[in-house]
């Protein structure tokens, strides 16, 4: 069994994820939890990690059986077979998510472009391009991992 990536409509990554589920095949959609500022109120929500992407765990012959579900799009591909993501990638991901911590972040010199090398936390020896910086966010592309990553910087961080 492997972990394969599906490419789902906009915004049907949950609603995909649990038909799966029931249909019993293994899926992992993460999500993060965000305040959100509206002109009247704060509110936390809760969404996918990766927009339209499901991570699905499955033998290659059992690939086909997604399509049941409506939602889903397509595989995503990679050198013209439908990639597939390490057993090892997927517990870095679950890991992050479930470490709010954010150590020894300095942004104040980063610019787009720049590369650096991750020394903390649980993308550890990673390298990573900058390829935005925000007031309070950072969008990374970790090679390795063939990923962009939004990270959010803590206000304490500032």
């Amino acid at each position: 069994m492997q972990w394969y990536v599906l490419y789902t409509k906009p915004r049907w990554e949950k609603k995909v994820a649990k038909e799966l589920e029931e249909q019993g095949i293994e899926t992992y959609c993460p999500m993060i939890t965000e305040v959100r500022q509206w002109s009247d109120r704060k509110k936390k929500v809760t969404s996918p990690l990766f927009k339209s992407y499901v991570f699905v765990h499955l033998t290659e012959k059992d690939r086909n059986k997604v399509f049941d579900v409506p939602g889903v799009v397509q595989y995503l591909f990679w050198l013209k077979k439908p990639a597939v993501v390490r057993d090892a990638e997927i517990e870095t991901i679950k890991t992050w998510l479930e470490d709010d911590r954010v150590e020894d972040v300095e942004v104040s010199h980063l610019t787009p472009g720049d590369r650096l090398i991750i020394s903390k936390g649980s993308f550890k020896g990673q390298e990573a391009i900058i390829s935005e910086v925000g007031n309070k966010r950072l969008r990374l592309l970790l090679k390795s991992l063939d990923l962009v990553v939004n990270v959010r910087v803590s206000e304490a961080l500032e």
